[in-house]
């Protein structure tokens, strides 16, 4: 694999872990929402622009959902 298949690897990768864990912290909703932008990045640089969008507006919807949570 080349380093841009491990890069979205990663991204994807962290995306589920962080989704996975968000109930446990909002650190989680903020890791999710940066994962999501990795993803973006990762879809524009392999040229799928509009899994990049996606992941785009995924990220904003995440990063609201951080402002907006309660915190402990």
């Amino acid at each position: 694999m080349d380093a841009l298949t491990w890069f979205g690897l990663f991204a994807v990768s962290a995306m589920l872990v962080c989704y996975a864990l968000e109930q446990r912290s909002p650190w989680f909703v903020l890791g999710f929402a940066a994962a999501c932008a990795l993803g973006s990045a990762y879809g524009f640089l392999q040229g799928a622009w509009p899994f990049g969008v996606v992941e785009a507006i995924w990220s904003l919807v995440a990063l609201r959902r951080w402002w907006t949570r309660p915190r402990a």
